[in-house]
């Protein structure tokens, strides 16, 4: 969506005593000058079609997608190519700056609060949900009651998954009610002052859904059957949004979706008519199609074919780096990793300068935490692990693992903002590991056919993941890694877990926002300490999303939340 206009944001400072936070919204639904020109009838784009009045053209827009979305529901999501389609059907309360990681209005046009506990949302007039629900403060509220009225499987870890690290289920939920006060005025009260709400609102989970179509469809019958979930009718064909594009179809054997443009839509009308997710695991065969014309973009195009692909006349639209790539250990997979020796060994056998040089594109750098030197509460005092081979097998033999065996686990069928090509990057520890006297095994599962599941429920040791930020926060990162009990990195299992989440919970809630930043610069340095590291911050990397020639209007977003209803095809 475009806001046109921005009054005053949403201000960064709403711990203060007197907190109110305002921000409002004006759209103007008219043409500037940007409307879409004539665009196409056919998937690559070669054909001028009839636009209507409006300016927005028939076209098709064909994106190819690297996995397929675990689910059409956000709320339960937690990963990107489902983002990627969801965000183009719905909006949330707090949008995002386009082409940045600030918060702007969306469907609520201010918030404010005086004391950082009751929070009041002015909604957007004139809005209705894709099934003709209209949008009002009982609809908002219904969000938030279904969002804390989760099952067992909801409440899960890797159920409602930014639910469970924002908020929490049961008496210590940071939620606690939503009152409409007026049709347009919804009342959110929280049970104390953190440094993530409102904003934590801004992100795609927290998307809001047409409480008619959840009714109807079921929306929370979630349900885990083995080590898999079964989503309800809701989440797999009726999800329903107030967003630029509506759910048409999924074709699950054919691998592709299909979202058509909302005429009733409440901003500018989309650019094209409809948008075709083609799902094309294989990084190569997508550059393949692109070159073939037969889609019009990709996300993630490796670095190494950046040049090749913008001297075949392609745009490479570079994002700023915002995210983290990890190697997790979790001793409750193998609790070998719960002696800091081994921890540390692990560390100083990569060579992660190596890695970054020859994997990564120019501007990528070594991580010495775990998050991105542009997020405030990053250490300077910080030093990196340094890579040495002897140094990590004098710790092993200290440990009485010189012959430590290890299973190493990385993702196939995907492409991450963070990890452009995960077999390389395996192949690359995995040779640094062997170099050291290590034995390691390999196991790998499709990203969506049971990586992240696995690797959420503590049954992987070793793991690569990573995190684009969903908003400048230094929680959004180190909560999404490290709160609760049953976090990805088993930090349960070590005597230093409860001060660790003492140290989250202390900085979140931090009114000032100096002081805030000191004490996530100490949890960051603490983190890294020998005695801590449960994990292995490996780099940073500005990812790079690819789209033909005929395509303009795409903004390249730092969160790789890019915005598709801005996008026109030109002949």
């Amino acid at each position: 969506m475009r806001n046109r206009s921005v009054g005053a944001l949403a201000s960064a400072a709403a711990l203060a005593l007197l907190l109110t936070s305002c921000a409002e919204s004006d759209r103007d639904t008219g043409d500037d000058g940007d409307g879409a020109p004539a665009g196409t009838d056919n998937a690559t784009g070669t054909e001028p079609a009839a636009g209507g009045d409006d300016g927005a053209s028939d076209a098709t827009f064909v994106f190819g997608a690297a996995g397929a979305p675990t689910t059409f529901d956000p709320f339960y999501a937690s990963d990107g190519e489902t983002f990627r389609v969801t965000r183009q059907i719905f909006q949330n309360l707090i949008g995002i700056e386009e082409g940045g990681s600030e918060a702007v209005p969306e469907l609520a046009t201010s918030w404010e609060s005086e004391d950082g506990l009751v929070w009041d949302f002015a909604i957007q007039e004139g809005v209705t949900f894709h099934d003709g629900t209209p949008l009002d403060a009982e609809a908002v509220c219904a969000n938030f009651t279904r969002w804390a009225d989760q099952n067992e499987a909801g409440q899960s870890p890797s159920g409602a998954y930014y639910y469970g690290n924002d908020f929490g289920f049961g008496e210590d939920s940071l939620y606690e009610s939503c009152e409409a006060t007026d049709e347009l005025t919804a009342q959110v009260t929280v049970s104390r002052v953190t440094g993530k709400f409102p904003m934590v609102l801004s992100q795609s989970s927290y998307a809001i859904q047409s409480p008619t179509a959840m009714d109807e469809y079921d929306a929370n019958g979630i349900a885990l059957e083995g080590e898999a979930f079964v989503f309800p009718e809701y989440a797999q064909e009726h999800p329903t949004g107030t967003g630029p594009f509506m759910f048409e179809s999924y074709d699950n054997a054919g691998g592709s979706v299909t979202l058509t443009r909302n005429d009733d839509y409440w901003g500018d009308p989309a650019g094209v008519s409809e948008i075709v997710f083609r799902i094309i695991p294989d990084e190569n065969a997508r550059r393949q199609e692109l070159e073939a014309g037969t889609i019009n973009g990709y996300d993630l195009p490796n670095p190494v074919d950046w040049q090749a692909l913008e001297d075949a006349g392609n745009q490479v639209l570079i994002r700023d780096p915002f995210n983290i790539l990890y190697l997790a250990l979790n001793p409750v997979a193998d609790p070998q990793l719960e002696d800091p020796l081994v921890r540390q060994a692990l560390y100083h056998a990569l060579n992660r300068q190596q890695f970054v040089t020859s994997q990564l594109p120019a501007g990528a750098e070594v991580a010495t935490q775990f998050m991105p030197s542009t997020v405030s509460g990053w250490s300077s005092g910080i030093d990196a692990y340094e890579y040495d081979v002897e140094k990590a097998r004098d710790l092993l033999e200290q440990a009485g693992k010189s012959d430590l065996t290890i299973e190493l686990w990385y993702p196939s069928e995907v492409t991450r903002p963070y990890m452009p090509d995960p077999t390389r990057v395996y192949d690359a520890v995995k040779a640094d590991w062997e170099a050291a006297g290590i034995t390691v095994e390999t196991v790998t599962k499709p990203w969506a056919g049971g990586y992240i599941d696995d690797t959420q429920a503590s049954r992987a040791p070793a793991f690569f993941l990573g995190w684009t930020g969903d908003l400048n926060s230094a929680d959004n990162f180190l909560c999404a890694f490290f709160c609760g009990d049953d976090n990805q990195f088993g930090t349960s299992a070590y005597d230093w877990h409860e001060d660790l989440q003492e140290q989250i919970a202390a900085a979140d809630a931090e009114a000032d926002e100096a002081t805030r930043t000191g004490l996530y610069e100490s949890l960051n340095e603490a983190i890294m300490s020998p005695e801590w590291l449960p994990g292995l911050p490996i780099s940073h990397s500005p990812p790079a999303i690819v789209v033909g020639e005929n395509v303009q209007g795409l903004v390249a977003s730092p969160l790789t939340a890019e915005d598709f209803s801005t996008v026109t095809i030109t002949e």
